[in-house]
């Protein structure tokens, strides 16, 4: 248990020469994926032409979980993971509620533009605290 632990909450974050590029490609993707996609059940689009910018944003949006996760796993307990868990929640209910899918994406748009410029104390506030520890060993 505690080498999983360690792979999953290393001490210090995981990074490589090219993750702040892709974190910044797929943000762009993604914004410009849900924009399309939002707008065009605002207006009313045939689900056909939605299509493409529906895995635009669904590819997109797995790639920057992946990226957060392979980072520092601890992500997924601060609020920045745990609204992104919230928004997946709303979106999950899309098919039941298709009718009120406008207000849900809405819902959704409002929670990532909040979550994403609110101070980072709040973004990286931890909900389940994990002990973690520093380089050197030492608890945190």
């Amino acid at each position: 248990m505690g080498n999983l632990k360690k792979i999953l909450f290393a001490a210090e974050k995981r990074r490589w020469k090219g993750s702040r590029a892709a974190r910044i490609a797929l943000r762009t993707a993604h914004l410009l994926g849900f924009s399309v996609l939002f707008g065009g059940h605002w207006f009313g689009l045939p689900r056909a032409e939605l299509l493409p910018w529906l895995y635009c944003t669904v590819f997109s949006g797995a790639g920057l979980i992946a990226l957060e996760l392979w980072a520092g796993f601890e992500w997924a307990l601060q609020l920045a993971g745990g609204l992104v868990i919230v928004k997946l929640a709303i979106l999950a209910l899309i098919p039941l509620f298709w009718e009120s899918r406008v207000p849900l994406l809405a819902a959704v748009l409002i929670i990532g533009s909040v979550g994403s410029h609110m101070p980072a104390s709040l973004r990286h506030l931890l909900l389940l605290p994990v002990p973690m520890e520093k380089p050197g060993g030492q608890p945190k």
